[in-house]
């Protein structure tokens, strides 16, 4: 029954990839203005954020912004209109998150994820994978394998909201975790490896069958600011505020620096190191259903992410109290060194003022 089960996943994984073809295809050559030399900081801020989709734990962590342009033709002029998007992103030494802001009126249909905002984020695995194209493996569907595409695997997780309840934890759970692959069956954050647009699969799935090794290590809930509740919604509070109002969309994520993947279909990240990474956002314009390839992005290349030693804020407030330790230090001895020269003083001054005995007196 459970072989059944994941064949089914599998079929739906490859149609869902096959579907997205003829819509990820690209007229003309492509040209590109990147910002390749654009590097994101995910410093070391351990222990001040809580994964809820709020954006009130990031106050005081610096972000980029973006204008967000058509990811398959990336023209100011067909630039999203909702507003900008900004990105933050750091990392607690053993888990990495991020942050995803984005302008726009509210909108939600429940149960209809192409009538929702969507997020994804994508990372270099293969030192061959190039952003356009996702991974650039030139192969077929018919003929694409890790072997035939070894070296062009991308990371993906891609978060549509249609079934996902503000606030609430979505991504990697037990139960789609122990059938081995990347799926999330309660509100599709799902963990996905790519060759190129026609051969993109659910981690532990692909066109030699599944593996049962994998998992989903990606979490992630999203906000928005007209919503007013403060202990929680429930399904049954859907839409959760009325459509249109002003505000931001907010998609929090969490995964692993690093993941127990052995099929090259995770990106590992090292501290001190560069990581290549992409970030795209859907978004049902004038109400009308978005489609695969009808996203928009932050850049039409890589953007660097930088997983760094230390955060900047912290080195500054060691430097300060070592300073501050240092001072303090010197004030001690300072003081103590003056102690002592009033009291030598005064010691000297006391024994002039005794009077001078000749030893034959004595």
């Amino acid at each position: 029954m459970l072989r059944g089960y994941l064949s089914i996943l599998l079929l739906v994984s490859i149609s869902w990839s096959i579907g997205l073809v003829k819509s990820h295809e690209v007229s003309g050559r492509w040209s590109c203005d990147s910002h390749s030399e654009t590097r994101i900081e995910a410093n070391f801020r351990p222990g001040i954020v809580t994964l809820d989709g709020r954006p009130d734990d990031w106050t005081d962590v610096d972000g980029l912004d973006f204008a967000l342009l058509p990811a398959l033709d990336p023209h100011e002029d067909d630039a999203y209109k909702g507003g900008k998007a900004t990105f933050k992103a750091l990392h607690d030494g053993s888990a990495v998150y991020f942050l995803v802001e984005v302008e726009g009126d509210y909108v939600y249909s429940k149960g209809v994820n192409n009538k929702c905002p969507s997020v994804a984020l994508m990372f270099q695995v293969g030192e061959n994978a190039s952003y356009h194209n996702m991974g650039g493996c030139e192969e077929s569907p018919g003929t694409c394998s890790s072997k035939t595409c070894k070296g062009h695997e991308v990371d993906i997780m891609h978060f549509s909201i249609g079934s996902a309840i503000p606030g609430r934890l979505y991504g990697g759970n037990p139960i789609d975790n122990r059938d081995g692959y990347g799926g999330d069956r309660f509100g599709h954050l799902v963990d996905v490896y790519s060759w190129n647009p026609h051969c993109r699969y659910l981690d532990g799935l692909g066109p030699s069958g599944n593996d049962t090794s994998a998992q989903n290590d990606w979490r992630g809930a999203w906000w928005h600011d007209s919503f007013t509740a403060q202990t929680g919604f429930l399904e049954e509070d859907s839409p959760y505020t009325s459509a249109g109002q002003k505000g931001k969309f907010y998609f929090e994520f969490s995964r692993p620096l690093r993941t127990m993947d052995r099929l090259q279909q995770d990106v590992q990240f090292t501290i001190g190191q560069l990581s290549k990474m992409a970030v795209a956002f859907w978004y049902p314009v004038d109400g009308n259903p978005w489609h695969g390839s009808g996203h928009y992005s932050a850049s039409c290349d890589w953007l660097s992410l930088d997983v760094a030693l230390t955060s900047s804020a912290l080195t500054r407030v060691v430097s300060r109290s070592s300073w501050d330790a240092a001072s303090a230090f010197s004030l001690i001895i300072s003081v103590v060194a003056f102690c002592l020269s009033v009291f030598v003083g005064y010691s000297v001054a006391k024994n002039k003022s005794v009077p001078f005995i000749p030893m034959q007196q004595l």
